[in-house]
């Protein structure tokens, strides 16, 4: 079973689509964002960001949080493996990614979350090259909250769409 997110986007736009701005608003009047730890200049959602220059997965790089990640999703197990090490660390990580149960990073991001939240409804996620919302998404999203601080494990909602904005 590849760990790997399959998707039928331009190669050259694929991994830059930015959340939409009313799913970063919900969760961010909550935590209040620092750092946008998945970004590019185009994206990035937060003044404070990690883009491609930057090695956000090294071992070096330490996420101090509050922060964001809707991370590429054609690699999503190591943005997953960071957000649980810097978790670890006493960071909290707020990670948007396809819901797909059938793949490795969503089992471990699941057993380290604090709170899984299930999105109703598909996501328009924001076109990279024309800034506009595109249609079709073929998964739903999930947002998995990995916070040091919190008292609960696991705790699984579903989080209405239209509630959001």
């Amino acid at each position: 079973m590849s760990a790997e997110h399959k998707s039928n986007t331009a190669a050259e736009i694929k991994d830059l689509w930015q959340t939409p701005k009313f799913v970063f608003d919900y969760y961010d009047r909550r935590f209040g964002f620092e750092f946008d730890v998945a970004a590019s200049e185009s994206n990035a959602l937060c003044n404070c960001f990690y883009n491609e220059k930057h090695d956000a997965l090294s071992e070096n790089c330490s996420w101090d949080g509050p922060n964001w990640c809707n991370p590429p999703y054609s690699k999503i197990l190591p943005w997953v493996e960071k957000a649980v090490s810097e978790m670890n660390r006493g960071m909290l990580t707020v990670m948007l990614i396809p819901s797909d149960t059938s793949v490795k990073w969503f089992k471990l991001a699941f057993e380290n979350c604090t709170e899984c939240h299930f999105i109703s409804g598909r996501l328009s996620f924001i076109n990279a090259e024309t800034q506009k919302p595109v249609d079709g998404n073929n998964k739903g999203s999930v947002v998995f909250i990995f916070d040091p601080k919190s008292p609960v494990k696991q705790s699984v909602h579903l989080i209405d769409r239209e509630s959001m904005k």
